[in-house]
């Protein structure tokens, strides 16, 4: 008799885990360290969404496994969308508007001034903001013939119990219809935009249980995060049968292919259904996107049993923390988040172009990239030893370095300037973008990570390019003032937390702490190559400012160093911590100074105005850095605004407008659905407070020693 594959094995739960030994210890379960955060769903609930995918595409589930319940998720919760980092649209630009239709002139440092384009409210703007913009794959439902002649809604669903086996990337859906069972098996190829599906139920041999497909025009781009799906002006695109089982689709300019290995049959405009077999209780197809014509497909077999393996092999690679046997009850919080947080963004973050803050669950700021957010969205690969998904960004930043160059260029500047708010293009969007900074040195950052797991000539060869016409950019961009004998940053500049006038702002804390340890590395690049020092760069490196401080704390800005002194300064994203926690500190840092700012920033900042999810693992890394496991763990896991994780792994943000001192609580609508960065930031704070940093001493430094703690831990890397 010939035996099962071992990973279909698994699949069907007849076979433990394979582990990953460790010398000096039993090695870590992994099977049953993923398996016991299996999130298992038993209500209809619009929170609940699941999602499938492979990093450039992903299908998001309700409880049918499928998008059955589209409005009501994204009415209620969160959205179920299919999404790629290929499929874009461009609208027609009969005005011909480029950036300078956009821009405002603003005085530099040097005196000079140079335009930037900051306004984003005219018609040039808006249409730059928008344009290219990411575009829904499309939308599957179940439908079924309820006695009435209504459609089926939410409450129609007995019995629900959905499960994701985060051992196999597979979705198992179970409820009743009518008190009839049906069971739904969703699967997402690792290597392929297919998306596969197993339908069993006694409706599909009475006929009357069947499956649709339909097609809208886009997002709605009147709202800018979570967008609902736009129905309207069915003419203006086209979906079109070119052959029984393939779909051409048409949006603009743009073209994109949908093939099963079923029979589409056209029900009405941009509505398509696929039939079961007469008489059979059982329906098995995929789906497959692409933005080319498709000549084969994968039976639906295939890409179970792709997912099982894949995912299999991902749990088995990379890191794992075990926290079996501690008594502290954030312990199972904490591992559930950090088993769930990969599990995202492995599944929504390393696609072709690199993601958007909601990955590929929704969208957001019209799908694009805000290349600020690619240390949070990509460190964490590295430092939980998946390098691979972290090259996969990065090779798109390498495809992206003769538009950063010429970026650079227009305003006189070495090297390659980063877009901020880009789509696959590395264009500016208008608004705040051009004028943020603190996404430059990124690329440095990442790049070193790389290196340190792989201190090879090849790491060195490859990203050569990316780090230092980075760093050559970092040196242009700040100006030597001779009266004050220092190199100065700014203005024009918005700094990371967004608050204060960027036509005036100088001398951020955090981004001159950056851009001395970023040329510092990459200096050290220079050296690894063969080549020697830069001497701009060293004399830049020994001429930034100190960082602004008032009373005997960091303030977030020299310019306006009213941090402590003016309530409206102490919302968003406390970036006077930064230099020592995500940063590793050095001359310029002075820890009592930091210890202090950490204590001003948890006894009055305004965590309710306006608090980000990256924020809180972010003042844990500092935390931890300074010795404070006991604070480090209370603010990762604070139940505050925008730190409150779904029990699927993701974490919604409120909106941040004002309301009125006597709102009830939970009075704030949420405008973003998912918020990734919490995610992959949460990863970055985990594996600095268990692997520590390069002069670490001790054993899983961001956990307190109350005996509260067992920890076990394979495969991470310390940060610098």
């Amino acid at each position: 008799m010939r035996l099962l594959p071992r990973f279909l094995l698994v699949v069907f739960g007849l076979t433990s885990s394979i582990t990953t030994l460790v010398a000096a210890e039993t090695p870590i379960d992994r099977h049953a360290l993923v398996t016991r955060h299996n999130p298992v769903i038993r209500k209809v609930d619009p929170d609940a969404t699941l999602t499938v995918g492979n990093g450039n595409f992903a299908f998001g589930c309700d409880v049918t496994g499928m998008q059955t319940f589209a409005e009501f998720h994204h009415r209620n919760g969160i959205p179920v969308e299919i999404l790629s980092r290929w499929c874009w649209v461009t609208d027609p630009n009969p005005n011909h508007y480029t950036l300078a239709d956009a821009s405002k002139d603003f005085k530099m440092a040097d005196g000079s001034v140079q335009p930037f384009a900051t306004n984003q409210n005219s018609p040039a703007g808006d249409w730059l903001r928008k344009n290219p913009r990411n575009h829904p794959l499309g939308q599957l439902a179940l439908e079924y013939d309820k006695a009435d002649g209504t459609p089926l809604a939410p409450e129609n669903i007995q019995e629900p119990e959905q499960t994701l086996d985060l051992w196999t990337g597979i979705v198992t859906s179970k409820f009743k219809l009518d008190g009839v069972p049906v069971k739904v098996t969703t699967a997402c190829n690792p290597s392929l935009d297919i998306v596969a599906l197993k339908i069993e139920s006694a409706l599909l041999a009475n006929g009357k249980l069947r499956i649709r497909l339909v097609f809208p025009r886009g997002h709605d781009l009147s709202v800018k995060n979570t967008p609902a799906l736009d129905w309207g002006k069915p003419e203006s695109h086209e979906s079109k049968i070119i052959e029984l089982g393939q779909i051409k689709r048409t949006v603009g300019s743009t073209t994109y292919f949908v093939m099963s290995n079923r029979n589409f049959t056209e029900k009405a405009s941009h509505q398509f259904i696929i039939m079961p077999d007469a008489k059979s209780p059982e329906l098995s197809f995929n789906l497959r996107f692409s933005d080319r014509p498709l000549k084969s497909d994968e039976p639906p077999e295939g890409t179970f049993y792709e997912s099982a393996s894949y995912w299999q092999k991902f749990w088995q690679s990379g890191a794992a923390i075990d926290f079996t046997g501690s008594t502290n009850p954030l312990a199972p919080k904490v591992e559930e988040r950090v088993i769930l947080s990969q599990y995202l963004m492995a599944v929504q973050m390393a696609g072709d172009v690199p993601p958007q803050e909601t990955g590929l669950t929704c969208s957001s700021w019209y799908g694009k990239h805000h290349t600020e957010m690619i240390w949070w969205h990509a460190a964490h690969f590295a430092l939980f030893g998946r390098d691979d998904l972290l090259a996969k960004n990065l090779a798109w930043y390498q495809s992206q370095l003769p538009a950063a160059r010429a970026l650079a260029k227009s305003r006189g500047w070495k090297g390659a300037r980063w877009a901020k708010m880009t789509g696959n293009e590395m264009r500016e969007s208008p608004g705040g973008p051009p004028l943020i900074v603190w996404n430059q040195p990124h690329l440095v950052y990442l790049c070193e990570l790389l290196y340190r797991n792989n201190p090879s000539p090849g790491t060195l060869a490859k990203y050569r390019d990316l780090v230092l016409e980075t760093a050559d950019c970092l040196a242009s961009m700040v100006w030597f003032d001779p009266a004050r004998k220092q190199y100065v940053l700014g203005p024009p500049l918005w700094i990371a937390q967004e608050i204060y006038d960027p036509g005036t702002s100088q001398n951020p804390g955090f981004e001159l702490s950056y851009w001395r340890w970023a040329l510092t590395v990459a200096q050290q690049w220079r050296e690894r190559l063969g080549l020697l020092r830069d001497e701009k760069w060293d004399h830049v490196i020994a001429n930034l400012p100190p960082l602004p401080q008032k009373h005997g704390m960091y303030v977030g800005l020299e310019s306006t160093p009213d941090t402590w002194d003016n309530i409206a300064s102490r919302h968003d994203h406390p970036e006077m911590l930064m230099p020592l926690g995500f940063l590793p500190g050095g001359p310029d840092v002075d820890h009592a100074t930091m210890n202090r700012t950490l204590d001003g920033v948890l006894q009055q900042w305004d965590w309710e105005t306006k608090i980000w999810g990256w924020d809180y693992p972010m003042i844990a890394m500092t935390a931890a850095r300074l010795n404070r496991p006991d604070v480090a763990i209370e603010v990762l896991m604070r139940d505050g605004p925008n730190n409150r994780y779904l029990p699927t792994g993701h974490c919604p943000v409120r909106s941040d407008e004002a309301l009125p001192k006597d709102a009830p609580p939970g009075a704030r609508k949420r405008e973003i659905a998912v918020y990734l960065p919490a995610n992959g930031a949460f990863l970055a704070a985990i594996a600095l407070m268990t692997a520590g940093w390069d002069d670490c001493a001790e054993e899983f430094p961001g956990f307190p020693k109350d005996g509260t703690w067992k920890i076990r831990a394979e495969g991470l890397s310390r940060l610098p």
